[in-house]
């Protein structure tokens, strides 16, 4: 929420219908291009396209791009809290953190994907009880990074996506250092307002959150729209079995004139 924070390009790389190979190689040259960030999801099937095709899981791979890279921040867009204990969550954040010298972020949200829950043995609930289980996690996740021996390397940043004013943008005020949803640029201020008002009901101060929106889909017009009402975290959804490194390419030139490289 810090107009000065400078823009950040996200790259989130779909772990689905294509090699590892494939996304190892996608993800040297990425860094090496100088995105901000790479990301993955956590799912165990495809999102789309065959729904039974390729697909690897989220923390092992996050844990190879800790050693694989060297420069880029990284962490999933969006882990599922439904699917680990949180505290066993909070030691493999704090243990890729180590391994990559402080580079991870840990993006958690509420979980949504019903396969996901049904063919790996989770309750599905409802969208309210699984809010309620990640609110309720990430107050144990908090409190294990501060038991842990040794500590994280750095107060580890904390992803939040989604938009619903009475569960959701509660938790991103009481925890988050980046709010990440698909808000149009008219929506912004308002859901902005709320982050605002519900950080003063949790006595937390929320001015320093960066916000953060989806690029997939998106021209520079409505990218410009949405700096314009305060994002700074660009992400782009990619496909590494497509390897379109000339949008990315193009995003990167959009960033560095936005910070006046």
């Amino acid at each position: 929420m810090l107009l000065e924070t400078p823009v950040r390009i996200g790259v989130q790389i779909e772990p689905q219908h294509a090699s590892y190979p494939q996304i190892r190689d996608a993800v040297l040259r990425l860094e090496e291009m100088g995105v901000d960030i790479l990301f993955n999801w956590d799912h165990f099937f495809p999102l789309h396209g065959d729904p039974d095709g390729l697909h690897f899981e989220s923390w092992t791979m996050l844990a190879a791009w800790a050693e694989q890279t060297e420069r880029v921040e990284f962490g999933a867009l969006v882990n599922c809290n439904s699917y680990r204990n949180p505290d066993l969550q909070a030691d493999m954040a704090r243990t890729i953190d180590h391994v990559s010298g402080g580079r991870f972020i840990f993006g958690t949200g509420a979980g949504w994907f019903a396969r996901d829950y049904d063919e790996y043995g989770h309750e599905f609930g409802t969208p309210g009880t699984r809010l309620n289980d990640l609110a309720e996690g990430l107050d144990r996740i908090m409190a294990r990074w501060d038991r842990l021996n040794p500590p994280p390397t750095r107060r580890i940043p904390v992803l939040i996506g989604g938009k619903g004013e009475q569960k959701t943008l509660r938790i991103v005020a009481r925890h988050a250092d980046i709010w990440h949803s698909f808000v149009a640029p008219e929506e912004m201020a308002h859901k902005i307002a709320v982050i605002q008002k519900w950080g003063e009901v949790e006595g937390r101060d929320v001015s320093g959150m960066v916000v953060s929106n989806e690029l997939k889909g998106r021209d520079e017009a409505q990218a410009d729209a949405l700096f314009d009402a305060g994002v700074r975290l660009y992400t782009l959804g990619w496909a590494p079995g497509l390897a379109d490194y000339d949008t990315v390419a193009q995003w990167l030139r959009w960033r560095d004139g936005k910070n006046g490289a």
